[in-house]
């Protein structure tokens, strides 16, 4: 048997899938490269575990220094170890996914990127890697999870409509939901408090506002929500 110094470390990565809501489009935020490989083409933002960190602690660095970003909610996604996944060598990554709400932080691309910028789910670049394949994780799981999970409030304002989070829904999960239906199931699971407020400056209507319920006991939250 080989001794602990004799085998060989692959290096560890941590490549996040940065999610973000706005005028009722998904998008996920990119990096152009500065340097090779894949100079100049789209990727997802990432960086290399240092020795005296956790991935955690990646995740923050990277969210950083290359996005001008910090304090949003993050979870791990999955490892990738497709031994040619980079051209460099041997790199296992861990994916990460982040939820946030664009209105509330300024994007600024880092030293090591020509441009930082969001692109609809739908409509994206060719991306260098394997970050394709991760990318579609991660949008799998974010549908998957918001079903069962309250993970969709960081991507809307503190406060909001009804209508405001259904519309999130049918926007994540790609598909029209009964809106009687939705309204009845959130409202029956406690997922969100009535502020008493409304929302002013719409026409003809003056929709109640709500907010996340941060009391609700997430360990026992589940809503099945029906489509049409």
């Amino acid at each position: 048997m080989k001794r602990f110094h004799e085998y060989k470390n692959p290096s560890l990565a941590v490549d996040l899938v940065v999610f973000g809501y706005h005028n009722n489009t998904l998008s996920v935020l990119l990096l152009n490269r500065k340097e090779a490989p894949f100079r100049d083409c789209w990727t997802l933002p990432g960086g290399f575990l240092q020795m005296e960190e956790t991935f955690l602690y990646t995740c923050s660095r990277i969210l950083q220094t290359k996005l001008g970003m910090d304090g949003v909610f993050l979870e791990q996604l999955y490892s990738f170890d497709d031994p040619d996944r980079d051209p460099r060598g041997r790199v296992i990554a861990v994916g990460y996914y982040a939820l946030i709400n664009p209105a509330k932080f300024q994007v600024v691309a880092g030293s090591m990127a020509n441009d930082v910028k969001w692109f609809n789910v739908r409509k994206l670049p060719v991306l260098g890697f394997d970050h394709k394949q991760i990318f579609q994780q991660a949008l799998q799981r974010l549908k998957s999870k918001i079903l069962y999970y309250p993970v969709g409030f960081e991507l809307l304002d503190d406060l909001f409509t009804i209508t405001e989070l259904h519309e999130l829904y049918e926007c994540i999960l790609h598909t029209t939901i009964d809106r009687r239906n939705f309204r009845r199931k959130i409202l029956d699971a406690e997922y969100v408090i009535n502020t008493g407020m409304k929302r002013e400056g719409l026409k003809n209507r003056h929709p109640e506002l709500y907010k996340f319920n941060k009391q609700l006991k997430k360990n026992n939250f589940q809503i099945n929500i029906s489509t049409e």
